[in-house]
């Protein structure tokens, strides 16, 4: 099963998300007249609006229908755009911190404004350009999802989503600061699980769902069970980005395949992988992830040892131990059907995907 098959029934507030995030930025590019501005607003545009599963905005919008809102409130999608920007914004500093050369199969902000400026024949590195104008192109999208968060009607009236909505920051940027200590000091399981609630789970599903809540007017008891759904399921969700970072094919993950590895990315399947390891194993784990020269072969030999130790079983039953307490906790809701079975549905594209 595709996300784009488990995600049919929203397929039209993906669309209308991304018309809201399109409109946003032609209005922008149409308004700005320095050559310059307008290349990296075309670059954030195209990073936007060319792929990305709309994840955040989704849940935003069936957290709001499962509390009561209207189906058909278009606020409520300016809100959900909201969330996309600000994960614009993290995809292009992630990418930054990670010397990442491509995101969803196509150059990253700080490579394409990089190669700009050598067209140009501008002084100076260009590559130094590109990381300093993506980081500040980074910003920008940070600036405003703030904005278009705030003007909503819905988000003025409510305390409570704004709260939220500072908390899914924090927790985004604390998660990658874990991250960073994380690949400095060598991958533990207890560290890299709680970069995976921080990083992934709370900023991707748990705040989300409970914002669409929380302006609905959700009671305690709604907002409870969503976090425990939210956080087991973004678990669940970052888990199989761990899987999919080593195993998945780079056609469909559009990320080179050997790039966590050579890093040697803190996640919780390396971090299972040496917990179970026997001394050999243990060995060729400490050789192979994190070498700058890990070739294809090397990658092959990575895939073997780490099936080896029993972690990519361990945590595939990790896995599926998140989304069964997901999805009893949010059946205890008392949801409408059709929200219920849209969660439900969500919640199978998270755990069940291949890129």
């Amino acid at each position: 099963m595709t996300i784009a098959e488990a995600l049919a029934k929203s397929a039209d507030v993906t669309a209308q998300v991304n018309g809201s995030l399109d409109a946003f930025f032609r209005q922008r590019i149409a308004e700005e007249t320095d050559p310059a501005a307008r290349q990296v607003l075309l670059c954030l545009r195209e990073l936007t609006m060319n792929g990305g599963k709309r994840i955040r905005p989704l849940f935003c919008y069936w957290g709001w229908y499962g509390a009561g809102g209207s189906a058909d409130d278009a606020d409520i999608i300016e809100v959900a755009a909201a969330l996309e920007l600000f994960h614009t914004a993290a995809l292009i500093h992630d990418d930054i911190i990670d010397d990442s050369d491509l995101r969803r199969g196509r150059p990253s902000v700080h490579l394409s404004l990089g190669k700009w400026h050598t067209e140009q024949g501008w002084q100076g590195e260009s590559r130094r350009f590109g990381q300093n104008g993506a980081l500040l192109a980074g910003d920008a999208c940070l600036v405003w999802s703030e904005q278009v968060f705030q003007d909503s009607p819905l988000v003025r009236g409510s305390a409570r989503a704004r709260r939220l909505f500072g908390r899914l920051r924090i927790s985004a940027l604390y998660g990658e600061f874990l991250d960073l200590v994380g690949e400095s000091r060598g991958g533990r399981l207890a560290d890299a699980l709680k970069i995976v609630r921080h990083k992934t789970a709370s900023y991707t599903i748990r705040y989300p769902l409970q914002i669409g809540a929380a302006l609905a007017g959700a009671d305690e008891a709604l907002l409870g069970a969503y976090d425990t759904f939210g956080l087991l399921l973004g678990e669940a969700f970052q888990l199989r980005d761990d899987v999919i970072g080593l195993f998945g094919a780079p056609e469909l993950t559009g990320k080179e395949p050997l790039d966590d590895a050579r890093k040697g990315k803190p996640t919780a399947l390396i971090a299972m992988a040496r917990e179970l390891a026997d001394p050999a194993q243990y060995a060729r784990l400490d050789l192979l992830y994190g070498s700058e020269r890990l070739g294809l072969d090397d990658l092959a030999e990575l895939r073997n040892v780490v099936r080896a130790t029993g972690a990519h079983a361990a945590i595939e039953r990790m896995i599926g131990e998140r989304h069964a307490g997901a999805i009893q906790a949010v059946r205890a809701a008392g949801l409408h059907p059709s929200a219920l079975n849209e969660l439900e549905s969500l919640a199978a594209a998270c755990v069940h995907r291949e890129r």
